[in-house]
């Protein structure tokens, strides 16, 4: 029933599950006939980038506190998991690579039934709800790192250790590494603020004018919502400030070319994307993110040196103090640079082609 040279990679709808879906299409897409799966949200971030073979899902997530919602939701996750059976029997490929995201969840179970091998890919450090369901039925377990939390020890024998998948443009970005100390005034990358209007797009802009006040210049790269970008850019030109705002937008490299610190939220894309270009971050985790797994992701690279976590709740009081100290001593911002040296996920590509082969 398989076609040696077909793949479907089954993704969620958000940033954090498409960039790195398109990074692996990208790599297969010469030697694989492939289609990407995903929902409505995913084409926001999809429809200029490549001419991938794109289908919708149209599935939900069933963790709602509102019955009416969870019905609606366990609805939809039948009929499309339905839709995806007949997907896969009209394409009949090789694999599927589930990437994470509730959308991801019934093609991978779809596979499962028709008899179709199926890999699944967690770049958190807490696994995430759809792939934990599916853990039992995969073939094959992918993980970033082997501190990734919620899988059963009886599932070891087919998890491996790939690393994380990065954007390739923007692995192979040059990034200028050690000028933090003689220039004059840092740059900021502020990034992440999709699902947190407040925070991002009020409260960090109004601490970002307190230090231009207090003769802390920085310049300001901000990624924003629409809704938000007269009030920030009104905000930073009252205070002379010099700033760039910027949309939601997949190629980064710009912003990234120039930036000496970033203040970002915490999933694993964002912050392995940063770690890879040796770009030092204040972390601030989406409270909200599901089993807390943004905090997680920062815990862990924090102990590694790579970034600051500051926990939303304290933004107030503290990323003043925060900046201020790494304007003033930025030896703490080269510290985290060399810290990074060591870290690569060049290789995560070929570790995954040669599991693909296997199965």
């Amino acid at each position: 029933m398989t076609n040696n040279n077909k793949i479907i990679i089954a993704t969620g709808g958000t940033g954090g599950h498409i960039f790195p879906s398109l990074s692996l299409a990208n790599f297969l897409k010469d030697e694989y006939n492939l289609k990407i799966t995903t929902d409505k949200r995913g084409l926001n971030y999809i429809k200029n980038s490549e001419n991938f073979d794109i289908k919708i899902i149209n599935s939900s997530t069933i963790f709602n506190k509102n019955i009416f919602k969870t019905f609606v939701g366990i609805t939809k996750v039948i009929f499309s998991i339905f839709f995806s059976m007949f997907l896969l029997m009209k394409f009949r490929p090789k694999t599927v690579i589930g990437m994470g995201g509730y959308s991801s969840f019934p093609v991978c179970l779809a596979a499962y039934i028709l008899r179709i091998p199926f890999i699944i890919y967690e770049n958190n450090l807490v696994i995430g709800r759809a792939n934990k369901f599916l853990l039992p039925l995969a073939n094959k377990i992918l993980v970033s790192t082997n501190k990734t939390s919620g899988i059963k020890t009886k599932f070891n024998h087919k998890v491996f250790q790939i690393g994380y998948l990065i954007r390739s443009h923007i692995l192979n970005l040059k990034i200028n590494k050690n000028q933090v100390i003689d220039k004059k005034q840092l740059s900021i990358l502020i990034t992440g603020g999709s699902q947190s209007a407040k925070i991002f797009g009020e409260i960090l802009p109004n601490i970002i004018v307190q230090c231009s006040k207090n003769d802390i210049k920085f310049k300001i790269y901000q990624q924003c919502l629409d809704d938000q970008l007269n009030f920030i850019k009104n905000l930073y030109k009252k205070s002379n400030i010099q700033f760039e705002l910027f949309s939601f937008t997949d190629d980064m490299s710009k912003y990234y070319l120039d930036a000496d610190l970033a203040i970002t939220r915490s999933g694993a894309s964002s912050l392995s994307e940063l770690i890879n270009l040796r770009i030092p971050s204040i972390a601030i985790p989406l409270p909200t993110s599901a089993d807390n797994h943004q905090l997680e992701n920062a815990n862990y690279f924090h102990k590694k040196g790579y970034c600051i976590v500051l926990e939303e709740r304290f933004v107030k009081d503290k990323l003043f103090e925060i900046l201020e100290n790494l304007n003033k001593d930025r030896q703490k911002i080269l510290l985290m640079k060399d810290k990074m040296t060591d870290h690569s996920d060049k290789d995560v590509f070929s570790k995954i082609k040669k599991l693909i082969i296997q199965i």
